[in-house]
């Protein structure tokens, strides 16, 4: 069992859980459940730069990458910044993460945000939606092409966006929908943990153009930028980067500075 089957058999067991815990009618009657959200997708169609900037205290491959930080102040830090949206991750087994990240960030901030989660249920979308989510991933290798369809097409309905993470082409294949927004290109193989940017490379050609790209894991550099750019990427998500500084808001202006010089 590699690591993200792991994860997954996990999930479904917390998920059970939180079912049980939070029922789907104390999510619908959240304040934020009727906030109109904001498009990810529009903000990089139009960005010169099309970072999206990651709260991550720790993974599965770096284990701790930064547990001091206040998630108000990375929001707060990154919205400083420009950035053109913000990912949070949810995951608290395995990233250290929690749905209360979410709602903090939403208190903190007007950027489009990300759940980043594993997601492998209608609960989690709504419950996207009920901490102030605009965009929830959806991972094409844990999902079946029924199940993109059925949760991408229930996250147009709560007028969130979808961002459907692939890592090959078969993914790809069962992955183009009109129910998705934006298509990205995870550079790490997920079973290894090795990181290309060739994967980006090699799949920018296949996406059609009316999704917007996005490149994901070892954009660490602006370098690694510039040479995804002229592929069409639109997008690059971006957490150990900043997340590994003292302040993360303050690496992201820089970063973004440089990125532009």
């Amino acid at each position: 069992m590699n690591i993200l089957d792991k994860i997954t058999t996990d999930k479904r067991i917390e998920v059970n859980l939180r079912k049980q815990l939070i029922p789907i009618k104390q999510l619908e009657q959240s304040v934020l459940f009727e906030r109109d959200t904001i498009s990810l997708a529009k903000k990089l169609r139009h960005s010169h730069t099309g970072i999206i900037a990651e709260h991550k205290r720790r993974s599965p491959s770096k284990q701790v990458i930064n547990h001091n930080l206040n998630v108000f102040d990375v929001a707060r830090g990154y919205e400083n910044a420009e950035v053109c949206g913000m990912s949070v991750l949810t995951d608290g087994k395995y990233f250290g993460g929690s749905l209360d990240d979410l709602l903090t960030a939403r208190s903190s901030c007007s950027l489009p945000l990300l759940r980043k989660e594993f997601i492998i249920d209608d609960y989690q979308i709504l419950e996207a939606k009920a901490y102030g989510a605009d965009v929830i991933l959806l991972i094409a290798a844990i999902l079946t092409k029924a199940e993109i369809k059925q949760f991408s097409e229930l996250a147009k309905q709560l007028q969130l966006e979808v961002l459907l993470e692939i890592h090959n082409e078969k993914e790809l294949h069962k992955s183009i929908m009109p129910s998705i927004d934006m298509l990205g290109v995870n550079n790490r193989n997920l079973k290894t943990f090795e990181v290309s940017l060739d994967t980006s490379k090699q799949l920018s050609e296949l996406i059609p153009s009316d999704f917007v790209k996005v490149s994901e894991s070892g954009i660490s550099s602006i370098e690694a930028i510039k040479i995804l750019q002229p592929y069409g990427y639109k997008g690059f998500l971006i957490g150990e980067n900043f997340m590994k500084t003292d302040n993360p808001g303050e690496s992201a202006i820089q970063f973004i500075k440089d990125l532009q010089s």
